[in-house]
């Protein structure tokens, strides 16, 4: 980052287009677009697959909010689908019936690192004429049926916010695809619209990556395998050490990069309390589904319209995981679940 201090040139450089190809080839997409936050690679994402003000984008609500943020800034009206009470992730079978002349983009989240069920969505897209924006922002490296995430649909949106699997010291964010034009129309719309310097072809925004970002992300990123493969192993003594609750599921179509061990308990706010008096810290993500949050009240999703998303909102519980997590303190934490109630 020293190199990048010395320049003197901080915005749109050198070090921003070498991690855009290094991160497009990680993810066996054709290009890579730096933006400034997670929510804004999957607001301009929306932008460059044509949503416009009215119309309609197919996701889930048990997610974070930004999400569904990304949608209204782009115009558009979340429309929400339960998600499979096993991966937590979006219900393919749900999606179909929701579909209706206003729908642009089916937008499912690859929530805690756990990819969605794909196939059978971009299935559903095929007929009915329809974009796929995959919100990736906590599935860096994540595969499905062994293909990479960031690679399958028309396009995929990362988070860099400092807390994810690959992670800078502030926002940034990027987005994939192997669609020549929509890489164009991402660079235009993430730089006021213009190609040429004072040429706006478009209407814009300022979202852009900036170098001293870029230059930390393309250390990070030889080291993403490794730190995923120290994840995986942690998640593999929780595995094999809890009891009393219900640890995530894997699908054998699926590599889970682990971005966060969710963990469900029917009594899950009297075991986070138990935890806490152990000494052990745990969060809750996401308690409040985004049908039920006050912001998106608008929408007149009552409680009760999105089970599974409402009964996992009540039960998940996030145990502590991260890769230089000692295993000791794994085996601690279980120890400390298992004791709960015993």
């Amino acid at each position: 980052m020293g190199a990048v201090l010395d320049s003197g040139w901080f915005v749109l450089g050198e070090q921003v287009e070498a991690f855009e190809r290094e991160f497009a080839e990680y993810c066996g997409a054709r290009y890579a677009v730096g933006v400034g936050s997670g929510t804004e690679a999957l607001h301009l994402g929306l932008l460059a697959l044509g949503v416009e003000p009215g119309d309609e984008v197919i996701t889930v609500a048990f997610t974070a909010v930004p999400t569904a943020t990304a949608i209204w800034l782009a115009g558009a009206r979340p429309v929400f689908v339960d998600v499979d009470s096993g991966t937590y992730t979006m219900d393919p079978s749900q999606v179909e019936d929701r579909i209706t002349p206003r729908t642009k983009v089916i937008l499912p989240v690859h929530l805690y690192g756990h990819p969605a069920d794909l196939d059978p969505l971009l299935d559903v897209a095929k007929r009915h004429g329809l974009g796929v924006l995959e919100d990736a922002a906590q599935a860096h490296g994540a595969r499905y049926r062994g293909r990479p995430i960031g690679s399958i649909g028309d396009a995929t949106a990362f988070s860099f916010y400092p807390t994810k699997n690959l992670g800078a010291c502030g926002d940034g964010g990027m987005v994939t695809t192997s669609d020549p034009k929509l890489a164009e129309k991402l660079r235009l719309l993430r730089n006021y619209g213009q190609r040429s310097r004072y040429v706006h072809e478009v209407q814009g925004a300022n979202s852009r990556l900036d170098e001293v970002q870029a230059a930390l992300l393309r250390v990070k990123l030889g080291k993403l395998e490794g730190w995923n493969a120290e994840r995986r192993r942690r998640a593999d003594e929780y595995r094999a050490r809890l009891r009393r609750v219900v640890v995530p599921r894997e699908e054998n179509w699926a590599r889970h990069v682990w971005h966060l061990y969710v963990v469900r308990s029917e009594r899950r706010d009297a075991l986070q309390e138990h935890l806490r008096a152990r000494g052990v810290g745990t969060l809750i993500h996401y308690p409040t589904p985004v049908h039920l949050q006050p912001a998106f009240r608008g929408l007149g999703l009552r409680e009760g319209s999105l089970p599974n998303t409402e009964r996992l909102a009540g039960e998940i519980l996030s145990l502590p995981l991260y890769p230089e997590l000692p295993l000791s303190d794994v085996a601690y934490v279980a120890e400390q679940v298992n004791a709960f109630e015993s």
